[in-house]
């Protein structure tokens, strides 16, 4: 029992200095995550092996492999994941209508147990002893990591500098950097805490912070301001297979170039800015800025097709449990046993959820104005107003009659309780 909580135990114990063979460490190129791979090696004497994921973040990443050497990893590696990042993580996310706190597309959450899994299967190719992140204490991140790392390698060693480190400003980073000859950009620090992605951007820090401000415009970096957005309209429409997008205006297009066309689109007008005060995990809540433009055009894409494919019932109980799926993915439990039974009640929903959505963007709306599919349940002989011979009319009476029957029956008891009380006061 002690070596499935291994891990957990060991990254508990700052101050006891370990030898460690092998440490890999979830690399971003960044000031942080640099001075990490000397720190390890300074605290733990071992091997640091880097791995960076493209998951399509704004960042250069051409230079990140070179940069980790010379800042004393062993190794490097540089994955490209942004074909699974939409196909097995962003798509899934958008079956199961997952929406944290009404507004938030996720875009963070289902990043981190990608790169986490991977960072995994790199430990177990290098027969590393320990993981290793650079996530602050005070955020959901650290708790997304360190999750998928006890779900998948449950006997390796978590380290999380920043719970340990005595390093508490970019000022003190960058002392650092020098003094262990970290090869470091002379760039001011950014105004706003930065995380970007293929699927969203997301800005906080700054005036953000203040509830009572509007996001200032270098708050958005995907999307223009809607209100400098073309005058005309543009329509687009998505095909979804089993609750897959697979085409765009019926050109049939992979993951990664139909979400690069619908963030450039939907970005053109406007779509995809959310602000959110959120709920986190550690307890606290915060405001940020979220960019999910092309994300936002399949949400409602799928959400509309939904409405005219699913019954009633199953939509309902649909709507309830994303409230679920939601929690467990943004709580970092991409991996636990709950999500894969909602997957597969999830799976279960979308052998309907095949069409065509047709949407209406305009400065900063996106609409769904048509839908169609071969599995429509939508009758226009029952639904319409005009004469019919499908749905007999007078066959409501009888229905409302046994609908409203306990209600009925309610209603003539009180009265009869009542009328008894008012005859002992009048006595």
């Amino acid at each position: 029992m002690s070596g499935i909580f291994n891990g957990s135990s060991r990254s508990s114990d700052h101050n006891a200095r370990q030898t460690l063979g092998k440490v890999v460490l979830a690399y971003s190129g960044g000031l942080d995550t640099s001075c990490i791979i000397p720190w390890l090696k300074e605290h733990y004497d071992c091997e640091v092996i880097a791995v960076a994921a493209d998951i399509g973040q704004p960042d250069d990443l051409s230079g990140v492999e070179a940069k980790a050497i010379a800042s004393g990893a062993a190794r490097a590696y540089v994955l490209d994941l942004k074909d699974e990042f939409i196909r097995d993580y962003a798509f899934p996310t958008l079956r199961a209508g997952a929406i944290y706190e009404r507004k938030y597309l996720l875009g963070t959450s289902i990043a981190r147990p990608l790169i986490a899994k991977h960072q995994v299967a790199i430990a177990r190719l290098e027969n590393a002893d320990a993981l290793a992140h650079g996530c602050t204490g005070k955020g959901n991140d650290q708790v997304r990591f360190e999750l998928t790392y006890q779900a998948l390698a449950p006997e390796l060693t978590i380290i999380a500098p920043w719970r340990q480190w005595e390093i508490r400003s970019r000022e003190d980073a960058i002392a650092y950097a020098q003094a262990h000859n970290v090869p470091v950009e002379a760039t001011k620090a950014k105004i706003y805490s930065l995380d970007g992605n293929l699927w969203h951007l997301s800005h906080e820090g700054g005036v953000i912070e203040d509830p009572w401000a509007e996001p200032p415009a270098d708050a958005y970096e995907l999307t223009v301001a809607p209100e400098r957005a073309p005058d005309t309209p543009a329509y687009v429409t998505i095909s979804f297979a089993r609750g897959v997008p697979v085409a765009v205006d019926g050109a049939a297009l992979d993951p990664v170039a139909m979400v690069q066309h619908l963030n450039a689109l939907a970005g053109e007008h406007g779509v995809g800015r959310v602000t959110l005060l959120e709920n986190r995990l550690v307890g606290m809540k915060s405001r940020g800025v979220y960019e999910t433009p092309g994300g936002t055009i399949l949400a409602t894409a799928h959400r509309e097709l939904e409405h005219l494919t699913l019954d009633k019932q199953t939509m309902r109980l649909k709507d309830e449990l994303a409230l679920t799926y939601a929690d467990l993915v943004y709580n970092g439990l991409w991996y636990a046993p709950l999500k894969g039974a909602l997957d597969a009640f999830v799976e279960k929903t979308q052998e309907s959820v095949t069409g065509d959505v047709r949407l209406k963007l305009f400065k900063g709306a996106c609409e769904a104005v048509g839908m169609s599919s071969p599995y429509s349940l939508y009758d226009e002989d029952l639904a319409t107003f005009g004469a019919d011979d499908v749905y007999r009319q007078v066959d409501a009476e009888g229905f409302i009659r046994l609908f409203g029957l306990g209600q009925k029956v309610a209603a003539l008891r009180d009265r009869t309780v009542r009328e008894a009380q008012e005859a002992e006061v009048a006595r």
